[in-house]
């Protein structure tokens, strides 16, 4: 059966993170020459996801979506089903099938704890008994989608030797950075790592690279150091292909336990596993 990879980027009002989207498929085609891929948004840039569901149903008999998000919220449980569900009725000679989304896992977790040896290095490798560590994710309103981040967290403190490692959220939750920040200034931390649990490049990356700059301001005797987003690292794409193989085989589980999106939307709300 032939397949068409389809990949499921957020989409960004700057045109830069849906540029990187757009590199990282071709990327990802190198590294994979034997894949078909089709690229596709789910808002603010095209195309739309809709579309990318036709697209690739033209090219192959089977299609494995594969969304590049790395939290499931109301994207992930509700809507790119609901969209997966109704490219079925559209093609009812197609096979779709829907990967899960990219999550917390052994491969994520070893490219956030080498983001912290790269800003550790940054800072002249300080005490890390003394450095601050704070995991900050875009926030949401489904409870397992911030759990994630917050597993994610205790993965990273249980293998390390810092003493303060905590979560933070951009918006939507709490807490936010500057909260976050000011407990480790007044637990005595002297450098404080932020590492942004983002995949690309976008608004909310340009608004913490700002919300950093104000804190060395407002903080003059800790010492900063922002880390990368996660971006083109091999992690990310041997966890896709994992994703994909996963999808192809039959073994993806989506998350659907906890989902408040599941309960406001009542019967409508189904997926195919």
């Amino acid at each position: 059966m032939s397949d068409c990879i389809l990949l499921i980027g957020h989409g960004s009002r700057q045109e830069d993170g849906n540029e990187e989207i757009r590199r990282f498929a071709g990327m990802l085609a190198e590294r994979y020459p034997d894949w078909r891929l089709e690229t596709c948004f789910i808002e603010f840039a095209d195309p739309l996801l809709s579309e990318g569901l036709d697209r690739a149903a033209a090219r192959a008999e089977r299609v494995i979506a594969v969304p590049l998000i790395l939290n499931a919220a109301g994207h992930v449980k509700l809507e790119v089903p609901e969209q997966v569900d109704a490219a079925r009725e559209r093609h009812p000679g197609v096979d779709f099938r829907l990967a899960r989304h990219l999550g917390v896992s052994e491969s994520s977790l070893g490219l956030v704890e080498r983001r912290l040896r790269d800003a550790m290095q940054a800072l002249h490798v300080p005490d890390p008994r003394t450095t601050g560590v704070i995991l900050l994710g875009r926030g949401s309103s489904d409870r397992t989608a911030n759990g994630e981040l917050a597993r994610l967290g205790r993965w990273l403190y249980e293998g390390g030797e810092h003493d303060l490692v905590d979560i933070a959220f951009t918006g939507v939750t709490h807490p936010r950075l500057e909260a976050v920040v000011q407990r480790h200034h007044l637990l005595g931390a002297t450098q404080q790592v932020i590492l942004p649990y983002y995949l690309f490049t976008g608004r909310l990356i340009e608004r913490i690279e700002q919300q950093v700059e104000r804190l060395r301001i407002q903080y003059p005797r800790t010492v900063f150091a922002l880390a990368d987003y996660l971006g083109f690292e091999p992690e990310v794409f041997d966890l896709i292909a994992h994703r994909v193989e996963e999808a192809r085989t039959g073994q993806a589980m989506l998350e659907c336990d906890g989902c408040p999106h599941r309960a406001a939307a009542g019967h409508h709300h189904h997926h195919h596993h």
